[in-house]
């Protein structure tokens, strides 16, 4: 188990804690715990690719941890209503429609191997930027206005955006 692993499984263990103090509305501690949540993504990436400890292992529990910590708080954003509920829709089915076309993927035994695409590099940092500011307004009671509707909508673009990117893909390598 190498270091940027267990930074990563800290990662995952954050994500009840987080969702937990959303529940309780301790929003300050929510985006305190989010922003650790982000350093210590940053930190095991950059350790991972400048000692040489990256492993097959972290492949998969980095983008495991990422996905778990934002779907739970676009779920809990959601549910104490500080977010509209179709973002955290948008959200859970894009993340679910590729789980399920990878998992299809592999029955029909035409393994489909995932790439970052740009499109949800920039849907991802979207949507932490949207769930930070969101945390950040609520917990410390900044006013967001034009800045909460924008974005609403950058998000709801680019996770529609990136959702019909992987489909795409997904199809051709389907098809061919």
């Amino acid at each position: 188990m190498s270091l940027p692993n267990l930074i990563t499984l800290g990662r995952i263990l954050l994500v009840p804690v987080v969702v937990w103090a959303i529940a309780s509305g301790e929003i300050q501690l929510a985006f305190w715990l989010f922003l650790a949540a982000g350093v210590s993504d940053a930190l095991d990436g950059f350790l991972a690719k400048r000692f040489g400890m990256q492993t097959e292992l972290g492949a998969y529990l980095d983008p495991l941890a990422d996905k778990a910590l934002l779907i739970s708080i676009y779920v809990s954003l959601s549910v104490v209503g500080l977010i509209p509920r179709w973002v955290a829709i948008a959200v859970v089915t894009r993340d679910v429609m590729i789980i399920g076309a990878v998992l299809l993927s592999v029955l029909l035994a035409r393994p489909v191997h995932i790439r970052p695409l740009v499109v949800s590099k920039v849907n991802t940092l979207a949507q932490i930027a949207f769930a930070a500011l969101v945390l950040a307004s609520a917990g410390f009671g900044i006013p967001l206005h034009l800045g909460f509707e924008l974005g609403l909508v950058a998000v709801g673009i680019l996770t529609a955006l990136s959702a019909a990117a992987y489909l795409a893909d997904w199809m051709r390598h389907m098809a061919d």
